[in-house]
């Protein structure tokens, strides 16, 4: 039954669609008609050129009206946080929060270089971010090596321990949650 409902439906609006592009068929054109184009490439360029640049920037499929826009201005405040923390003193220093960054920026610079459209804003301010947390996460590691007294294995070592402690507390208070609802 229900596959019968969504046949009408497709069926209806294709019918639909089919008559809105018939005020752009030429008199006297066959049923092929909307499939021609309107205007030939070099009619497009030229009017590229007359727009000023504010009016390029403007109508951009990442332009100054869209998310595309907006998102990467926004996220650089991330950046411009971690840039300040860096006059904070080591110890005082989240290796998850700070290791998070990294990931985060390392992970979605490639995927903005994947979707369409390309938003090179979204992948700088990204690759940035993971700038930012790789200087963070050195800065925690050689400051807990020089607690070691110089030893950079066990410092990794209590690294480790660090980041698998917290993402197995994460998971008990995750599993606690599911339990308790």
């Amino acid at each position: 039954m229900s596959s019968r409902i969504g046949l009408r439906f497709f069926n209806n609006y294709r019918a639909a669609f089919r008559n809105a592009s018939a005020p752009f068929r030429r008199p006297g054109a066959g049923p092929q008609a909307h499939k021609r184009r309107f205007q030939s490439t070099d009619a497009g360029a030229s009017s590229e050129q007359q727009q000023s640049t504010f009016q390029r920037l403007w109508n951009s499929p990442v332009g100054l009206k869209t998310v595309h826009f907006w998102a990467p201005i926004m996220k650089w405040a991330l950046v411009i946080a971690g840039i300040s923390d860096f006059g904070r003193p080591a110890e005082k220093l989240s290796l998850t929060q700070n290791a998070a960054l990294m990931a985060t920026g390392a992970i979605w610079t490639r995927w903005c270089l994947i979707i369409k459209p390309r938003n090179i804003l979204l992948a700088a301010v990204n690759f940035f971010l993971g700038c930012v947390g790789v200087v963070q996460v050195t800065r925690i590691f050689l400051y807990r090596r020089s607690l070691k007294d110089g030893s950079s294995k066990e410092a990794a070592k209590d690294l480790e321990h660090e980041v698998t402690d917290s993402a197995k507390a994460i998971a008990s208070k995750a599993e606690s949650a599911v339990k308790s609802s």
